[in-house]
């Protein structure tokens, strides 16, 4: 009987966490963030000790995942909706290199050290700082280079012309949200933006899915397609 019981709530537990993982979308394991990892871990936890713990009935394990894998659900739901909690719950990239100089600070904020980041940038195949133009800790750890000009794969030395500089593209508009801060950080206003969006035949910001600048390349702009 006992190890009837087992299978049964080893078959309940693995078709729950089929189903959840379903709905939870198609995330690569280095898209997780921490919160993602450390919830996987708790619901891992819940249905190990529910399976060998022989005074806890089927049904707890059933009750146990639906909440848990319902209020994960419910967080990945209300971070699409809402580009401030996605910002809460997942967290935001941090510069810590921008023009060529380490931002010192925000390295502090990310918890590491100028060997880590060396390290970090050596996985991606970089070996001096000083080929970096910018830099990101992306929420999940890993880091985003935007490298210079003339270290680039195909180099500008290759064919004798002159460096240029490298301009970071900013997101202005993302899942229908304007963020703000960016279009001051570029110097624009609204009335800027809105005429940016009319030539494109765009009334408004919330029918935009994603817009972007590029000082030498002008805005880039995805609107929101009717299927």
């Amino acid at each position: 009987m006992e190890i009837i019981q087992m299978s049964m709530k080893l078959a309940i537990g693995f078709l729950f966490l089929f189903v959840f993982i379903s709905i939870l979308g198609k995330k690569l394991i280095d898209q997780f963030t921490p919160f993602h990892f450390i919830s996987a871990i708790v619901l891992s936890e819940l249905l190990g000790n529910a399976i060998y713990e022989e005074r806890v009935p089927i049904l707890h394990i059933f009750v146990a995942i639906l909440i848990w894998g319902g209020l994960l659900s419910l967080l990945d739901y209300i971070g699409q909706k809402s580009l401030f909690l996605r910002k809460l719950f997942e967290g935001k990239p941090s510069m810590v290199i921008r023009n060529g100089q380490v931002d010192y600070q925000q390295l502090k904020k990310c918890r590491m050290n100028i060997n880590q980041l060396q390290s970090l940038l050596r996985q991606s195949e970089i070996f001096s700082i000083r080929e970096v133009s910018f830099a990101f800790i992306e929420p999940n750890g890993s880091i985003s280079v935007l490298k210079k000009a003339k270290y680039q794969k195909t180099t500008l030395q290759d064919f004798n012309l002159p460096a240029f500089t490298i301009y970071l593209p900013i997101t202005l508009i993302s899942d229908g949200k304007l963020i703000k801060e960016n279009l001051e950080e570029i110097n624009k206003d609204m009335h800027w933006l809105n005429d940016q969006l009319l030539s494109k035949g765009i009334d408004k910001f919330e029918n935009v899915l994603f817009a972007e600048w590029l000082e030498d390349d002008g805005m880039m702009i995805i609107p929101y397609r009717l299927m």
